[in-house]
């Protein structure tokens, strides 16, 4: 297994999670062919297992997240198969963690540019530390921004997608916080405590509802209105044929009936 992707996983009392973390800090954990191909066997390989419960990506030291994708590697491109073979892997990566039937969180501890801005977009919800620094400079080297950059108008609008793709320009961690980018702004030594306050959250909750919830979001963004409510109506059929629903709302009413007694 390649050490440019590390993986741990922890076992708590109310399921799995795996910790997921690119490791190529001497290169900001910049992209390559070698991360990408390790990256995607991981996550299918978390996708398979029924007990995890959330993946938290980060990358290695605490100077990135992810600096984008490698540009040695693609000043490099020989041909164009090279390059849609290379730009097709930074996609897969990103499906991957869309296809995760899981939440995932992003640990963001720094800079966050290009191919590693849109896998962030990718995940469900995101973490930043106040010194985080964010770009899409693809244009500044002669390309577009691609693949899941398209995620970047349902987080942020049209007007500051057009801003950050055609102008090439950073922005701060307080200024992704502000345009939706981000769910939280902490310290860099508050990330994990940040991190932990997500995961005790998804304790509480019915780990195939949760599952199903992603799925169902995932849905919608490729439905019309009528079929994505429709959806839903499906989605509440099936969890409900499931087990789970009555399970749970029992706990729940036996709780209140002691807090009442206790009372």
């Amino acid at each position: 297994m390649s050490d440019l992707v590390l993986l741990r996983l922890e076992t708590r009392p109310k399921g799995r999670f795996a910790f997921v973390t690119l490791n190529r800090p001497d290169r900001l954990n910049a992209m390559n062919s070698e991360l990408m191909e390790a990256f995607v066997e991981i996550l299918g390989r978390l996708s398979a297992d029924p007990e995890i419960r959330a993946m938290v990506l980060t990358g290695a030291g605490d100077k990135a997240f992810i600096g984008g994708a490698d540009i040695q590697e693609m000043a490099g491109f020989a041909d164009r198969a090279a390059a849609r073979r290379f730009i097709s892997q930074v996609h897969a990566c990103c499906e991957a963690v869309r296809a995760l039937p899981v939440p995932v969180i992003a640990r963001i501890n720094g800079y966050t540019f290009g191919a590693g801005l849109e896998l962030a977009a990718a995940c469900d919800v995101r973490v930043g530390a106040e010194t985080a620094v964010f770009g899409m400079p693809e244009v500044r080297l002669g390309i577009p921004s691609v693949v899941e950059a398209a995620l970047l108008p349902q987080l942020i609008g049209w007007g500051r997608t057009r801003e950050l793709l055609l102008f090439g320009e950073t922005f701060t961690a307080p200024d992704a916080l502000a345009w939706g980018f981000l769910e939280k702004l902490v310290a860099p030594d508050q990330l994990d405590a940040a991190v932990e306050v997500w995961l005790e959250s998804l304790s509480q909750c019915v780990p195939g509802a949760v599952r199903s919830q992603k799925r169902l979001i995932r849905a919608w963004e490729d439905l019309p209105l009528r079929a994505a409510i429709a959806a839903g109506i499906d989605a509440f059929e099936t969890s409900v044929a499931g087990g789970e629903p009555a399970v749970a709302m029992a706990e729940f009413l036996e709780a209140r009936r002691r807090a009442k007694a206790d009372s």
